[in-house]
């Protein structure tokens, strides 16, 4: 690891953030992967809104288990502490499989997809027998961020894109298999995500196993020695993100209540998740700062600039050029009125890929300051735009459909965006304050 201040190159920022990029794109293409297998089906539209319902109450019940990477990453540093991280974990997964037992075997979950997120009565069950199978996706996607987040302090970052690499190998070669037998259900998305999921987490348990047992049993001054320590940390992260979990839904919720709900649902995941394609290789911008910032500010600001216009580029192109019919149509192999309105939907994105870089960088420099509080305020902020704009916007134009959603969320990320970028001024502002009146103390 970098030790001197001041001595970051832009090689080594691109080494650790290469292996990263490419880990994130690969998950994104999983779930190209996953629609496109899907959009095969006699009725695509029912179906693939069948499965995106259920897969945005998976964002939610997920992102406990996802937050697990950034606890480990920052506080595992021995065996002692990594027991008590396991602990918290194990916490973690029991709580997420009983909510989700809850919700296929109860009348919770028809009063979650039916109330909540406005399904249609006749879709109910199928959206709960595609989360009967989600629910252990969020198990497993637990185990190998736990392991990742010991993997990427090390510096290994090449076994998230081995990881990703061989989950994605076998998704396809599932994918192919459905194809070649008949797509007949909203199911087979969820059993091809949940085949990937156990690969990579084998993959990121089999490695970072091995980091473990080359630990220390206790590294000296490493404070964190019980489990309550881990869950102090743990616990205001997930609270500030339990507000940003529930934009996804409250969009497919609006987009319900659109001229085509069916179609406007569908369009907007596929387009959703080919912005997510081009622009999730740099989904991981926060990491640079956190590993580099307080060493080499100036080298984390060049890198920034050399690359943080790359996603407004891509989702240009394919917006509003040639490109997106070829990858819809041929590639992906959406035809008819899907595909009319899902290019329609890949045009208000633009403005979300422009954001999205710059708040991931903010958001690090955030947690570098440990002024972590900002972020309730700045997803509450995305997630107030992010209705006001879909309840606007269905009320004076319902036959966007697609579009709406693509239109409110990128508004919202703008508006979260903005927030940080305030905070950020403010307190710089409010250190120079401060360090002026000890100078004037002295």
């Amino acid at each position: 690891m970098i030790q001197q201040p001041g001595t970051v190159t832009m090689g080594q920022l691109w080494r650790f953030f290469l292996p990263l990029g490419i880990s994130a794109s690969l998950v994104t293409l999983s779930h190209v992967i996953i629609n496109s297998t899907l959009s095969r089906a006699d009725h695509p539209e029912q179906i693939i809104a069948s499965y995106a319902i259920a897969m945005s109450l998976l964002i939610i019940t997920e992102r406990p288990a996802i937050l697990l990477r950034q606890t480990s990453s920052t506080l595992v540093r021995d065996k002692r502490s990594f027991r008590s991280m396991l602990l918290v974990g194990q916490s973690v997964f029991a709580a997420i499989m009983a909510l989700g037992l809850l919700i296929c075997y109860t009348p919770l979950g028809i009063w979650i997809f039916r109330g909540l997120f406005g399904a249609e009565q006749s879709q109910v069950p199928d959206i709960i027998d595609v989360y009967r199978v989600l629910m252990f996706v969020s198990l497993f996607s637990g185990i190998r961020c736990l392991y990742q987040g010991v993997i990427i302090y090390n510096m290994r970052t090449k076994w998230l894109t081995i990881g990703m690499t061989v989950r994605l190998l076998g998704m396809y070669g599932l994918s192919l298999y459905f194809i070649h037998t008949g797509v007949h259900s909203s199911t087979v998305g969820a059993v091809i995500f949940l085949v990937g999921m156990i690969m990579e987490a084998a993959m990121s348990f089999a490695e970072g196993r091995l980091l473990v047992r080359q630990l220390p049993e206790e590294a000296e001054g490493h404070p964190v020695k019980s489990g309550r320590q881990i869950f102090s940390f743990y616990r205001p992260m997930l609270v500030s993100t339990f507000i940003a979990v529930w934009i996804g839904p409250s969009i497919n919720a609006f987009l319900g209540k659109t001229t085509d709900a069916t179609l406007a649902i569908a369009s907007f995941a596929l387009a959703a998740s080919l912005v997510q394609l081009v622009t999730s290789f740099f989904s991981y911008f926060h990491q640079i700062v956190l590993n580099f910032y307080r060493i080499d500010r100036n080298a984390v600001r060049r890198f920034t600039l050399a690359f943080g216009f790359i996603p407004l580029a891509l989702v240009s192109v394919i917006a509003f050029l040639p490109a997106g019919d070829f990858i819809l149509g041929t590639v992906m192999g959406v035809e008819g009125k899907l595909k009319e309105e899902t290019l329609r939907a890949l045009k208000p994105f633009v403005l979300f890929a422009l954001a999205m870089p710059w708040l991931d960088t903010f958001n690090g420099i955030i947690m570098v300051r440990g002024h972590t509080r900002v972020m309730l305020g700045s997803q509450a902020s995305n997630l107030l735009f992010t209705v006001t704009a879909i309840v606007v916007l269905v009320a004076l134009t319902p036959g966007w459909n697609g579009a709406i959603g693509a239109s409110a969320q990128s508004i919202g990320l703008a508006a979260e965006c903005g927030f940080v970028a305030f905070a950020i001024r403010r307190g710089r502002k409010t250190n120079r304050i401060m360090a002026g009146k000890v100078l004037d103390m002295e």
